[in-house]
Order: structure tokens, then C-alpha cells, then sequence
């Protein structure tokens, strides 16, 4: 199911961070929580995460 999500902000792939319960786009640099097993992909949501 993941490789039919993208990011709505570069539509980019997102990466599953299992600990922290959320997708990640790295080329945007954004991180989508997931609520009650459903990813909320708006971007007003997503927690911007360092560009290290």
C-alpha cells in the first residue's frame, strides 16, 4: 500500500518510520503522522524534520 502513497507537498516516496508512527519525505523534508492506523497527509500536519 505504501507505493501507492506519494507527498502531497513534492509527491515524492515516502518512508515509513514505524517508531515514531509517521511517512517521511525526505525531499520535502516533512513527516505525516499516522492517526489510528490512517496516514493524515496534509501538509497544515506534517512536522517539519531536519535536512541534516
Amino acid at each position: 500500500m505504501l507505493e501507492a502513497l506519494v507527498c502531497p507537498q513534492c509527491h515524492g516516496v515516502l518512508r515509513y518510520d514505524a517508531e515514531r508512527q509517521e511517512l517521511v519525505s525526505n525531499a520535502a523534508h516533512l513527516a505525516y503522522p499516522i492517526r489510528g492506523g490512517i496516514p493524515v497527509l496534509l501538509i497544515d500536519e506534517a512536522r517539519v524534520i531536519d535536512q541534516d
